[in-house]
């Protein structure tokens, strides 16, 4: 199997909301955003899939090692070897990579964040910068589009964590600010035991109107002269916020099950905005 196979196959495997967006890019930047994007997942997976801390470190710093060896022409990985050809076209960096390996070093060493400012340095990490190379990759041309594809990957990660604070839990993790918890008066045993409430349910609404917020703002920060290269970026807004209204309307019944949307309704939205150039209101 190819390097190119190796991607093609975990991505295709993945059912990411990601993976119906890239489908409408052009040969070269869909090869290039699904070798990045299954690079996340596998340092990702590191951090969900592997219960031992002292072995996921270790793994990560595998990661970080191989990054290294790649940008000096050693790559060993075929996700890296995947990777590597897109880096000098789309201006991928090392320390971009090296940015998303840190944030999943923080699940390893920290499971609470006492306040927003907090969580928004780990989610700028694991998402923001995601978002700032995927709009590399579909064709930037303005530098203010970096900060609305930073701002779109902090509401992307906002909704994952809305979605998915009963698995998080599970694992020991709850990404709901410490503060936020007190200030709604939802204790952390009532979430890992998943007991829900109406403080719960004001303190999930909370947290889905702050991201709304977010997506708002990332649509008014994109330039005119970059809409139509950052439509895959579009598609998944289209397709998150959509998740995150579902989310809503179950009254947010997150806590026992995982809320997600079909993959024929995700390829729906992405065409939406395929043909219209836009999201849908």
């Amino acid at each position: 199997m190819s390097p190119q196979q190796y991607v093609q196959q975990k991505a295709a495997e993945s059912g990411s909301s990601f993976y119906y967006a890239f489908r409408f890019l052009p040969q070269e930047r869909r090869d290039a955003i699904t070798a990045f994007y299954v690079f996340c997942r596998e340092v990702d997976d590191v951090v969900d899939e592997v219960s031992d801390l002292g072995v996921a470190s270790t793994k990560l710093a595998w990661w970080r090692s191989e990054v290294t060896k790649a940008y000096a022409g050693q790559a060993s990985h075929p996700v890296m070897q995947a990777l590597m050809p897109a880096t000098g076209p789309f201006g991928i960096e090392a320390k971009q990579l090296l940015a998303v390996i840190e944030g999943c070093e923080m699940d390893l060493q920290q499971t609470r964040y006492l306040d927003f400012v907090a969580l928004q340095r780990y989610c700028h990490l694991v998402a923001g910068v995601v978002g700032e190379v995927s709009a590399q990759i579909f064709g930037q041309s303005q530098p203010q589009t970096s900060q609305y594809a930073q701002t779109l990957g902090l509401a992307f990660q906002l909704t994952n964590i809305i979605r998915d604070v009963g698995e998080d839990a599970l694992r020991g993790r709850i990404y709901l600010p410490v503060n936020e918890l007190q200030q709604f008066n939802v204790k952390a045993h009532e979430i890992t035991k998943r007991e829900y409430s109406d403080r719960f349910v004001a303190l999930m609404r909370f947290q889905a109107e702050r991201a709304h917020r977010l997506y708002d703002q990332a649509l008014q920060l994109l330039p005119e002269q970059d809409l139509r290269s950052q439509k895959p970026g579009l598609m998944m807004a289209s397709i998150y916020r959509t998740l995150l209204r579902e989310i809503e309307r179950s009254n947010f019944q997150v806590l026992h099950q995982r809320i997600q949307l079909t993959p024929l309704r995700k390829l729906w939205l992405a065409w939406q905005v395929q043909a219209l150039g836009r999201i849908p209101r």
